[in-house]
């Protein structure tokens, strides 16, 4: 019985060290003097953090919207990237939409009757009834545009098509991109054959960071697309991250950029990818490496101080605000 106790106490303190172990990882910053320095040619390293407009700015105004679009494309806080997230319609046309339903973001219910509907359900005429501003609360805490119905909805509260949205974009400035496709399977697969050629149509796949949760898709641009800049896999950043630690040699890196996450609710997985040793080990193989979803203002400030290379974020305005004090 004597044996079983310290048997088991021994397991308690094992389990209580990893986990002060990991909770100092976790919440560890690193010294900006020890970001080290790489020749690359990588055009997301730039020596400058990107600000991203994480669903073009989601909360200065309705994501993903041409309003959205509209307001953080004008007066000195014009984000370096603009981030948008994509998803088929049922006529085969990709429209910007986050959420694998309309439920959240539009007044689909109100319009349809029914509850989670998918865009993939409806052609992009019966989308374009839907107001994509209804759920978004301002800094007040007010919800303007939940009423709006029909008639009433402006064009700029309307769903957007990619072309619409890049009509609009590249008319305004050499930004560069990062697009998730939102569809897995065959339907993903397609979405990206159409996103692909419309890039090199467009002349801008050099400025587009491709991205997907799913790892099919991932591998589909890697087979299909080899010169379409992708960013990497779950099981991609799992890799590059256990390699950092351990300084592994000879680490082939599978992409050019990490976009991975930071912050005080990631905080109890023990896992920090944004310290000095994780950023000069991607430099070190020429991986750019972002970080989302940044509105925390300690963290934005963290984030510029260590040089990292983008930062994703819903308030644009803020994020460069802060950037004034570096």
């Amino acid at each position: 019985m004597k044996k079983f106790c310290y048997v088991l106490l021994g397991i308690l303190a094992f389990v209580l060290i990893v986990y002060l172990l990991l909770s100092v990882n976790a919440r560890w910053k690193s010294n900006p003097r020890n970001i080290e320095t790489y020749v690359t040619d990588n055009p997301f390293i730039t020596g400058d953090t990107l600000i991203v407009g994480h669903r073009m700015g989601g909360g200065d105004a309705p994501e993903e919207s041409l309003m959205a679009i509209e307001l953080c494309l004008k007066g000195e806080s014009v984000p370096d990237v603009l981030e948008l997230d994509l998803h088929f319609t049922k006529d085969k046309r990709l429209v910007l939409l986050h959420d694998d339903t309309l439920d959240r973001t539009t007044d689909s219910f109100y319009v349809f009757g029914k509850e989670g509907l998918r865009p993939e359900e409806l052609t992009l005429e019966e989308l374009k009834k839907l107001n994509i501003g209804v759920s978004f609360v301002d800094k007040d805490g007010n919800t303007p545009y939940k009423d709006l119905h029909g008639d009433e909805v402006p064009y700029n509260l309307r769903i957007l098509t990619l072309e619409e949205f890049l009509d609009y974009t590249q008319n305004r400035g050499d930004f560069k991109y990062i697009i998730e496709i939102k569809n897995g399977g065959e339907e993903g697969k397609e979405a990206l054959d159409i996103l692909y050629n419309t890039l090199i149509e467009r002349n801008i796949l050099d400025r587009v960071i491709f991205g997907t949760f799913n790892g099919e898709i991932s591998e589909y641009a890697s087979e299909n697309y080899p010169d379409l800049i992708r960013s990497a896999s779950i099981k991609e950043v799992v890799e590059f991250y256990i390699a950092a630690l351990l300084g592994r040699k000879g680490y082939e890196p599978p992409v050019k950029v990490l976009q991975v996450f930071y912050g005080k609710k990631y905080f109890k997985f023990g896992v920090n990818l944004a310290t000095s040793r994780v950023i000069n080990y991607a430099h070190s193989h020429n991986m750019a490496i972002q970080y989302w979803t940044i509105n925390d203002e300690d963290e934005i400030r963290y984030l510029l101080s260590i040089g990292a290379d983008g930062i994703m974020t819903d308030f644009v305005e803020k994020a460069f605000e802060i950037k004034k004090e570096f």
